[in-house]
């Protein structure tokens, strides 16, 4: 069974201000006939139970001049009077009002005091055109503004800023940030003197009191074994 909400009322000669008091409400819902019938129906919630407000307004009103605000906390709605005049009270039906629907005290005044007083403050409200309304549809959900946003793209497509490797390629690749030619190892090798090597062996031939290595004899080991087993 379907639960009520706060309603709130305030009136001018041609309008009549409702406001709908429903936090974090979904899926709302509000039919406008000309002859004043007025059905209100949302969930709320984390069970989203089901509210519905269900009037016949005192008099006829213009639906195509309807117009609605929503905000986290309450829906409000203008309704436009097909005729421009006080209304005695809010709902057709006499007697004894409804416990759930209240005056509001912020937006009303005495019909003698109308036009005296400032219309009331509506806050930021941005009243749109109802146009037939068909049902606020829970203000389009979180996943229908991220994508009209674009999903954000990534900020951008970071793109995995670039690659690795591409960035080693643009720093010249290993080898000193600049990519120096320090040349193949057997290039360098062969740059190398063969005179240079000739002293070298001297020096070390000399230092050791022995002879230079390229002039050391080859032992032959088959002649040292045939002298052994003579």
């Amino acid at each position: 069974m379907s639960r009520h909400p706060i309603v709130k009322w305030a009136q001018r000669s041609d309008v009549v201000f409702i406001t709908v008091e429903l936090p974090d409400a979904k899926g709302a819902k509000l039919d406008l006939e000309p002859e004043g019938k007025f059905h209100f129906t949302a969930a709320s919630g984390v069970d989203n139970v089901p509210y519905e407000v269900d009037f016949d307004l005192y008099d006829k009103i213009d639906v195509d001049e309807c117009k609605t605000s929503a905000t986290p906390r309450s829906i409000s709605y203008l309704v436009k009077k097909a005729e421009s005049k006080w209304w005695s009270r809010l709902l057709k039906k006499e007697g004894k009002a409804p416990i759930f629907l209240k005056v509001d005290w912020d937006k009303w005044v005495d019909e003698d005091e109308e036009d005296e007083k400032a219309a009331p403050d509506m806050g930021d409200y941005d009243f749109a055109n109802m146009g037939g309304m068909g049902g606020m549809g829970g203000m389009g959900g979180m996943g229908d503004m991220m994508a009209g946003m674009g999903g954000m793209g990534g900020m951008g497509g970071m793109g995995g800023m670039g690659g690795m490797a591409d960035m080693m390629a643009g720093m010249g690749g290993p080898g000193g940030f600049g990519g120096e030619d320090f040349g193949d190892d057997d290039d360098a090798a062969d740059d190398v003197d063969d005179g240079d090597n000739a002293d070298a062996n001297e020096k070390v031939a000399a230092a050791t009191g022995g002879e230079p290595a390229a002039s050391k004899p080859q032992l032959d080991l088959n002649s040292s074994e045939q002298d052994s087993k003579a």
